[in-house]
């Protein structure tokens, strides 16, 4: 059983999730305001929060930045869940460092899916062991990431991604290979989910972001020799 913090000031889509998440054998915790989420992630140390942008007193993209600041609570996965449908605010979400993003009206059979791949997803990561691919070395015991003994700071869904790609260095992952391997579905048309984790997994390797290569109309790659552009 895992627990789910729902950030929602609508009570009927409160009610709504917390009846699927229960049904699936799962504790539920519920706040309604922004100023709320960090003091109650703190406090019930949830598995995954599932997190409304439009909320009083912060919205739900400075509430995830604030829980991405805290060592207490930036491990935890969040799933942004809005009626906001605009490619730049689903972009928006994604980029301030969410695990995944769906928009309402929504599917409760499509939320419960993507709720239980990130619990599978954080229950593997905990399970493997340390991998090295050149300066590179995952610690996933420890959920971390190190080049040249430098901690890099991921998400979940950012080390579960950097670990599909290494595991096979220097051949080509597709994106509906990815998006299965990380997300659990292979449907990406319309929220640039992949996309935006690649941009936000460069950005903080860094100098070393020329490891994470695209092949154009093909897919990612782990390239384990840095001295070509990161786009071919």
């Amino acid at each position: 059983m895992s627990k789910i913090l729902i950030v929602d000031d609508e009570k009927d889509i409160v009610d709504l999730v917390g009846l699927h998440v229960q049904r699936e054998g799962h504790e539920v915790v519920s706040v309604d305001n922004g100023l709320a989420v960090l003091p109650a992630a703190v406090k019930h140390s949830p598995d995954l929060i599932v997190l409304d942008i439009m909320l009083p007193g912060l919205d739900g993209v400075q509430v995830h930045r604030r829980l991405r600041a805290d060592t207490r609570t930036r491990h935890i996965p969040v799933i942004m869940l809005t009626a906001r449908s605009q490619v730049n605010d689903r972009i928006t979400g994604l980029e301030s460092g969410a695990d995944d993003y769906l928009t309402k009206p929504f599917s409760p059979r499509e939320l419960m899916l993507r709720i239980a791949a990130i619990l599978r997803r954080s229950q593997k990561v905990v399970m493997l062991s340390q991998h090295r691919v050149g300066d590179f070395v995952l610690d996933r015991n420890n959920m971390s990431l190190s080049v040249k003994g430098r901690l890099i700071e991921l998400t979940i869904t950012e080390l579960k991604l950097i670990t599909t790609l290494m595991s096979n260095p220097d051949v080509i992952h597709s994106r509906a290979e990815l998006l299965t391997a990380v997300w659990g579905y292979a449907d990406d048309t319309q929220s640039r989910t992949l996309d935006t984790h690649i941009k936000r997994l460069r950005d903080k390797l860094g100098d070393h972001g020329v490891h994470v290569g695209t092949l154009r109309r093909q897919g990612y790659f782990f390239r384990t020799k840095a001295g070509e552009p990161v786009e071919a």
